[in-house]
């Protein structure tokens, strides 16, 4: 494998999208939204975005032997994701997620898990060899606990840096974030970890030195179009985001922990790693979708060539044959992109 080498481990999803003015409130029902679907799930979005940000990507996963799993390697083969390590389960169906989105691109989102619930300790250390010969191994929570430790102390071994997105929320053993090269929480995940209410620069900076001060060795708090609150070995501050028209922020955080990835995995530094991810994550939200959103290497170095500007600029994004156009400005963020 070559020096941009990435493992990620993780969930497969079927994402069943309802698209409405407004989300429903708890016993009431919309009509007239529009349905499609789409291949997601925080793993596999997030191999997407590393293998569509010029990453070279293995994935470790568990998906049914049905319908959804079939598509699911498809899409897999089609961005050269190499899958040998993706388990096919005759017993458990693969999992799915139902996602409505508002028309300001916020979501509310339920997951049955399925096959992912079942990828063990025992699929990851089947994969021993790859950990050696890969840069970074990405992992988040939608698989069970034991299997994320299980693959964070393989990739310690074998001296990997390990990228933890500790989403779903949830509190998290010592002995695991001590194996953490980066923890990469957004502002209610860095919340739940610390205590910290997470609502500006100076409380993103808490949360992430308390982090900081229990084991992890960087962290990035993710704040939506404000940016990432970068803490590390050097440097410690905001970088600066993108603001705009969000068409669906459902895999804003995967496409930016894929992209993290490929750029540490390259060789660049933690603040321009941040300032590629949030490139990457900033096209994601003006199109519909998870994997679907994920834009090319091409794309994120089309946005990070405008440089900081203080008006709007409209940037054409080419994907597969069409063009999308993103309106941008930095100096005014817009509050539906909060949850990055």
């Amino acid at each position: 494998m070559s020096q941009k080498s990435i493992l990620v481990i993780g969930s497969s999803n079927t994402d069943m999208i309802i698209q409405v003015d407004r989300l429903p409130k708890p016993g009431e029902t919309i009509l007239g939204g529009k349905f499609t679907s789409a291949a997601g799930g925080k793993g596999a979005n997030q191999a997407v975005g590393a293998a569509r940000a010029g990453g070279n990507v293995t994935f470790i996963a568990r998906i049914g032997q049905d319908v959804f799993g079939e598509k699911a390697l498809a899409g897999f083969a089609a961005d050269k994701i190499n899958v040998d390590y993706v388990v096919r389960d005759g017993a458990t169906p693969s999992g799915v997620a139902l996602i409505f989105v508002g028309k300001r691109g916020e979501n509310s989102i339920a997951v049955a898990s399925g096959a992912n619930g079942q990828l063990s300790p025992l699929d990851v250390r089947k994969a021993k060899n790859i950990f050696r010969e890969s840069s970074v191994v990405l992992l988040q929570l939608e698989t069970p606990l034991k299997t994320v430790q299980a693959a964070a102390d393989l990739a310690f071994d074998a001296g990997a840096r390990v990228i933890l997105n500790p989403a779903p929320a949830q509190t998290l053993p010592l002995n695991l974030l001590k194996r953490i090269h980066l923890l990469t929480p957004n502002e209610n995940e860095a919340e739940l970890l610390t205590g910290i209410a997470v609502k500006d620069e100076a409380t993103a900076a808490k949360a992430a030195k308390k982090l900081k001060a229990i084991g992890v060795e960087n962290v990035i708090v993710t704040m939506g179009s404000r940016g990432a609150y970068v803490v590390g070995k050097d440097f410690q501050g905001l970088i600066s985001g993108y603001s705009v028209k969000a068409v669906d922020t459902t895999a804003a955080g995967d496409i930016f922990n894929g992209s993290l990835a490929v750029a540490l995995a390259e060789g660049k530094s933690l603040v321009n790693a941040a300032r590629f991810a949030n490139a990457a994550a900033a096209i994601s939200v003006t199109r519909l979708g998870a994997q679907v959103s994920a834009p090319t290497r091409h794309e994120i170095e089309q946005l990070l060539a405008l440089g900081e500007v203080n008006q709007v600029r409209h940037l054409k994004l080419k994907r597969n044959g069409h063009a999308t156009r993103a309106s941008l400005i930095n100096k005014k963020p817009l509050k539906f992109f909060a949850q990055l």
